[in-house]
């Protein structure tokens, strides 16, 4: 394979395994990553980033036996050098062995030299040439499940206590699926949007609760109305957290983590007014590229910290919050390999933090909505019965309307990926006593 053919699509995948090591999230690493590609090498850049995120566990230990040293003790860049080749011989069909082999060796050699390369080239070869091992099954059912579908051990235990075996299982299955691309109408309705997409021979469909149009997967800028900001892509699971909100026209609306504006767009397009924050000036840029692009001109960007909110009180407060992102694996990769117990509970403290002061921003008979996109409770129920606790002025009110199935026993929203096919996500709707 020539430079153009083989090269380009690994080492854009190596930088990107690079980029999430260092703390970039996958979204942000990919978008600047494969930016250069063509686009059949963005999707194999994007395939090969993603399948070594989601297969890590397996790949390291199918690896692990082939290395005459310790596997920690081998270099982080070699490592992920080794789990794109290994990736390719044991998942990808339609990659030559050999092909895999000598792409990953010249990776190596351009980032450490001929010693490197050997050394790759001696793993890989016999990992083609021996197969993929059958590694003994754990007898434990967290063990077996955190190897088998490459999620950290404390993770899967906690989803087996809270859902039970069968269901954390299904949602470890969700979670190394390829997700859909689905949009969501902005400056064009749901009919004009599937007349547009009609007419220039696209095949798409509704989403599950009509939230959304799923698209046969191409670059979003591509399609037909992107750039007049007619849709925006996003899961069905946000499209119904603001359904969830329900405003009523004349609301003006404080969205407190706005960033990157899915959210602020569909408020926008129901209510008077939007005033939509976020803390970072980076992500503030963003969100405000999104707003011109897709927007209906009623939402107003600030940068602003919540936990300092800078707005007298208002109608409706949003406060999508900070969270592990637990409920959007399947959307991104790296998410399971971030989070940790004390990340976690690091999360629950500023999440509690946030959801006090931007109570502050409610006016009397007014609605705060609090929301995330995780499925762990510490995350929500139980963040808003504490609140409920120590503020007796706040009570839940169900959203009128709201399909029962995706309601928890309290009214919240409670949407579940194991269950519902698309990302996790938890909001509750709190009336401000008048």
């Amino acid at each position: 394979m020539g430079e153009s053919a083989g090269i380009r699509p690994r080492r854009a995948a190596l930088e990107i395994l690079e980029q999430v090591r260092d703390g970039l999230p996958f979204e942000a690493a990919l978008s600047v990553g494969i930016d250069q590609l063509s686009e059949p090498d963005r999707r194999l850049a994007h395939e090969l980033a993603a399948g070594v995120l989601r297969q890590r566990t397996s790949l390291d230990a199918q690896l692990a036996r082939l290395v005459n040293r310790d596997w920690a003790h081998v270099a982080a860049e070699l490592q992920d050098i080794l789990r794109l080749g290994a990736y390719q011989i044991t998942t990808l069909d339609r990659v030559p062995a050999h092909a895999a082999v000598d792409t990953s060796v010249e990776l190596a050699k351009q980032s450490g030299g001929s010693r490197a390369a050997g050394f790759v080239n001696a793993v890989l070869r016999r990992l083609s040439q021996a197969g993929p091992e059958v590694l003994p099954i754990p007898q434990h059912p967290a063990e077996r499940l955190a190897g088998e579908y490459s999620h950290p051990l404390w993770l899967v235990q906690k989803w087996i206590e809270a859902f039970g075996q069968d269901q954390a299982e299904v949602l470890l299955q969700w979670n190394n699926s390829r997700p859909r691309l689905v949009a969501q109408p902005a400056r064009q309705s749901f009919p004009e949007l599937e007349a547009a997409w009609t007419s220039a021979g696209l095949e798409f469909e509704p989403a599950a609760y009509n939230a959304g149009l799923v698209v046969t997967p191409t670059r979003p800028a591509e399609l037909p109305g992107y750039r007049e900001g007619n849709f925006v892509i996003q899961d069905p699971a946000q499209a119904l957290l603001v359904r969830f909100v329900a405003p009523p026209p004349d609301a003006t609306i404080f969205d407190a983590c706005a960033a990157p504006g899915g959210k602020s767009i569909g408020l926008g397009r129901q209510a008077a007014r939007v005033v939509s924050g976020d803390i970072s000036p980076l992500r503030v840029r963003r969100l405000r590229e999104n707003l011109r692009r897709a927007g209906t001109g009623r939402e107003h960007v600030i940068v602003a910290d919540a936990r300092q909110p800078p707005v007298r009180p208002l109608d409706i407060v949003l406060l999508d919050a900070p969270c592990s992102g637990t409920g959007t694996i399947a959307r991104h990769p790296d998410a399971r390999w971030r989070i940790s117990p004390k990340a976690l509970r690091h999360i629950v403290e500023l999440q509690a933090q946030l959801l006090y002061t931007v109570a502050t921003t409610v006016q009397p008979g007014g609605l705060l909505v609090y929301s995330t996109c995780s499925v762990e409770r510490e995350e929500n129920v139980a963040q808003v019965e504490q609140f409920l606790k120590e503020h007796g002025d706040f009570h839940r009110e169900p959203a009128p309307g709201f399909p029962a199935e995706l309601r928890s026993p309290d009214g919240d929203l409670l949407i579940l990926p194991q269950i519902h096919r698309m990302d996790g996500a938890y909001a509750a709707r709190l009336r401000r006593t008048a």
